[in-house]
């Protein structure tokens, strides 16, 4: 267990003598104190000293290591601050005199060249003044007993915690020494370096994240020649306690009066069976203030409004809140329950005016802000003064993402969160610059896009989806190209003044009627991505899928860091390794996040028991397709091996079809272009009922001259409305097999009416067999390792 009194005291001494980083070796007290590790004997000599034979002799061994101590010098070795010398008096006060003499000038040098380096005490300094600021900070040297590492570099270990601002707390582990951000950039993810959340990592799962990686591999004795240096109780009692000093203070902890902004070690060594803290780095910090929490009863309202408002509704001309009026009047929206706040009109296509919020009749549940931000900004005041509304819908742009509005929006923000903090009262807003919301069960249209450049036709019979983005262009781009997403709900959230990303999933997931929700994130409020993957471990838990694209996939965020980690385990994978954690499917790009929602939305009712693929196709190119998609990273489907009766059962419907001399029955199922629609149907559905398999992939072959595939066809009766086409067939199989079946249409826009109608009685049709196999894979991965989270076992999955 942690020793909390050793520990604050470290931090209250730093941080009275005006430091937020600590000596090493106070770093060392620290790790002892948590139970970390062990650390090597060492003894400070105060600057300008030498070191009494007496110390040196107590070290006894034949070196020594000498080090500078400097809060202002992260990476010691980098400038000559670290030194291995012979254990002999006259050897080490010269290697003491050395450094103290030469290292400021060696700093100074470096820092002038890579000025985005500098600690931010000396970022404005240069020369002289530089350099002196940097002697000044040298308290002395430290000589550390030489510690002999089992195996040497090879097995060196890097651990840190850094607090992030999205994520909060975040342990990292991988390849240690010099060469970290080498061994990090050449290897492949998952391999250099692992890291997740401290709130929602035990250490055992943790030791699981770390076994596929380079580090855990040498130190566990899986390389040629090499036994095993440490034991996974060893890695985690170390990663547990890493863990536990990151909760106890992060902002997490309410009781708290530090929280550790970053703490790694490396490397540690492996000596003796043993884990040695070899070199440390610490930075402290005070926490922050944390928003209070938006009410999720008032979100409730913003979707489901019993009345809506709405402030900007020219009477006069087009403009945006008028297109918003006439989008909420088209949608359906009861107008009785709708008003215009307008002084000067008594009716705006047929909605009544009132003169202001004052003279509302009752609060309203929804209060729509279509003018310019200067206006919005004493309307909001209004609305909290007179608690007029549950929720306000903030369109206009100008209210936080540009310089001269920062400060009024800071302000906003402020009036906000004292009234919530306060009363309770005062509504929830979402926005500002937001698209707006289109609510199906609410049964409301807000968007500002005409019904002309936005067709809002309903494709699915049943909606249980939601899709949420920070970008309105991104949901009228993705509906715009694909009209079967149709989701139940679509949230633009604009800059996340108020409500956030996290707000809105948790709200989606507490939805009974929703099972997919999709997100495109460009980036997270303080601690949001935390508050982001806790909602979506509750959605994977609940056998729920989220989906998200984060934008912004560059590892500029790391540079701020003084450690390794954040170089090696930039904000982005930290993104992405925290949410994939929680039961997130990840998507690459804007593509694959239109496929991943597509395909999880269709098969959300689906089970999938495993990994084991089968493919048919009439084409041979669409079954080597098939084959060559099933690895996506680090995750593969396998190729079933199908049953001896299955394999009977093809032959038969080859013979049936007088394919048998040609084809022979393998997976993928190759059946020739020959093969008709009720082919293509037995075949599929003997692969589906194949207890070996447990999903199909089949490829429908529109161009083939005997597949019922055209809207109107020259040979009478062998269209996509004839009973026998496998327009008509298909569909039924995929209602009754509870396992996923993707069809594929590959072919140009003749064809796109056998696809509308297929994805119109609920198959799950994509264009290309290689994106639909990929999608398969992607979304299997995900939907085991949810099955996983929630403890089930998954028959013949493997190691996903």
């Amino acid at each position: 267990m942690s020793d909390t009194a050793t520990i604050n005291g470290i931090f209250r001494t730093a941080h009275s003598e005006g430091r937020s980083s600590l000596f090493e070796h106070e770093v060392y007290r620290l790790l002892a104190a948590a139970g970390i590790a062990s650390t090597p004997r060492h003894e400070i000599v105060a600057g300008g000293a030498d070191p009494a034979d007496e110390l040196l002799a107590s070290f006894g061994g034949s070196r020594v290591v000498v080090k500078i101590v400097s809060s202002g010098i992260a990476h010691k070795s980098d400038v000559g601050g670290v030194a291995i010398v012979t254990n002999q008096p006259a050897a080490v006060r010269a290697a003491c005199r050395s450094m103290l003499a030469e290292l400021p000038d060696r700093y100074r040098a470096l820092l002038e060249r890579n000025p985005q380096s500098a600690p931010a005490e000396y970022g404005k300094l240069d020369g002289g003044g530089l350099r002196e600021a940097i002697a000044r900070d040298i308290v002395g040297v430290m000589i550390t007993e030489f510690i002999e590492a089992d195996a040497g570099a090879a097995s060196e270990l890097l651990v840190g915690i850094r607090n992030t601002r999205e994520f909060g707390m975040i342990l990292s582990a991988g390849i240690g020494g010099v060469d970290t951000e080498l061994y990090a950039g050449s290897a492949r993810r998952g391999q250099a370096v692992v890291s997740a959340s401290t709130a929602l990592t035990t250490a055992e799962e943790f030791l699981e994240l770390f076994r596929p990686t380079v580090a855990y591999r040498k130190i566990a004795g899986l390389t040629r020649g090499r036994g095993r240096l440490v034991t996974d109780e060893a890695l985690v009692r170390c990663f547990g306690a890493f863990i536990r000093l990151a909760n106890d203070c992060s902002a997490g902890n309410p009781e708290t009066d530090f929280v550790i902004e970053e703490l790694e070690v490396n490397p540690f060594a492996c000596s003796a069976g043993s884990l040695v803290a070899l070199d440390g780095l610490c930075r402290i910090g005070r926490p922050q203030s944390v928003r209070p929490p938006r009410p999720q009863a008032k979100i409730d309202r913003l979707l489901h409004p019993d009345s809506i408002g709405i402030i900007g509704a020219s009477a006069t001309r087009l403009n945006f809140g008028r297109i918003t009026l006439k989008n909420i009047i088209a949608s359906g929206y009861d107008r009785s329950r709708l008003r215009v706040i307008n002084p000067d009109g008594q009716e705006v296509d047929g909605v009544k005016c009132a003169p202001g919020l004052g003279a509302l009749e009752q609060k309203l549940d929804l209060l729509i802000l279509a003018v310019t931000a200067d206006v919005a900004f004493g309307i909001i005041d209004e609305v909290i003064k007179t608690d007029a509304a549950e929720s306000v819908l903030l369109i206009p742009g100008g209210m936080g993402e540009t310089e001269a509005s920062r400060e009024p929006a800071r302000r906003m923000l402020a009036t906000i969160d004292d009234a919530r903090r306060a009363t309770g009262r005062g509504p929830v807003f979402v926005g500002g610059n937001c698209l707006g919301i289109i609510s199906h069960p609410g049964n409301f249209d807000s968007w500002f896009i005409p019904e002309e450049r936005l067709p809002r036709t309903q494709k699915k019979a049943r909606r249980t989806s939601a899709l949420i983005s920070q970008s309105g262009a991104f949901l009228v781009t993705r509906l715009s190209k694909n009209a079967w997403l149709d989701p139940a709900y679509m949230v633009a959230v604009g800059n996340q003044n108020d409500i956030t990303h996290s707000d809105m999933v948790e709200n989606f997931v507490d939805n009974p009627n929703i099972h997919v929700i999709g997100a495109y994130i460009e980036g997270f409020k303080d601690l949001d991505g935390l508050a982001l993957a806790r909602a979506v471990r509750k959605a994977s838990v609940a056998g729920k899928q989220v989906v998200i694209y984060k934008a912004g996939q560059s590892a500029a965020g790391g540079r701020a860091a003084m450690g390794h980690t954040a170089s090696i385990a930039g904000d982005y994978e930290v993104c992405l390794s925290v949410l994939t954690q929680a039961g997130a499917l990840i998507a690459s790009d804007v593509s694959e996040f239109s496929d991943l929602f597509y395909i999880a939305d269709c098969l959300c009712d689906k089970v999938v028991g495993g990994k084991r693929l089968a493919g048919v196709a009439g084409a041979g190119y669409d079954t080597v397709a098939i084959a060559d998609s099933t690895r996506v990273g680090d995750f593969s489907m396998s190729l079933a091996e199908i049953s001896q009766s299955t394999r009977e059962r093809l032959i038969a419907i080859l013979a049936a079809k007088k394919l048998d001399a040609i084809m022979e029955v393998r997976n993928p199922f190759d059946i020739n272009p020959a093969a008709d629609d009720e082919a293509h149907l037995l075949c599929t559905e003997a692969m589906a009922g194949d207890p070996e398999v447990d999903s199909v992939v089949v490829g429908l072959d529109p161009t083939s001259p005997v597949v019922r595939s055209l809207k109107q066809s020259a040979r009478p009766g062998f269209d996509i409305d004839s009973p026998d086409s496998i327009v008509q067939t298909l569909p039924k199989l995929v209602a009754s097999c509870p396992k996923p079946i993707i069809g594929v249409i590959d072919g140009g826009p003749l064809f796109d009416p056998m696809a509308d109608k297929l994805m119109e009685q609920g198959v799950c049709i994509f264009r290309s067999s290689e994106r639909a196999t990929r999608a398969l894979v992607r979304y299997t991965e995900a939907r085991l390792r949810a099955a996983r989270l929630r403890g089930e076992a998954v028959p013949g999955a493997g190691p996903a």
